[in-house]
């Protein structure tokens, strides 16, 4: 009976370990996220002309025309 109880409780410390560190990954990626909505957003603005129209580097004329 103190066998399973000790491995019982091993088996728990293990998963609150995992717990634990899954929590940190789900937090980074998280951030992670936030980063990347953050940075779409700005990069979309960039692609906005000063007149709200749809514009950027696919509309202009190459140097060469």
């Amino acid at each position: 009976m103190e066998d399973r109880i000790t491995e019982l409780e091993i088996r728990l410390a293990l998963q609150d370990d995992l717990l634990d560190e899954l929590n940190r990954v789900v937090a980074r990626q998280q951030q992670q996220m936030e980063w990347l909505a953050q940075e779409l957003r700005r990069l979309n603005d960039q692609m906005r002309t000063p007149d709200g129209s749809k514009g950027g580097p696919q509309h202009e004329i190459p140097p060469h025309y």
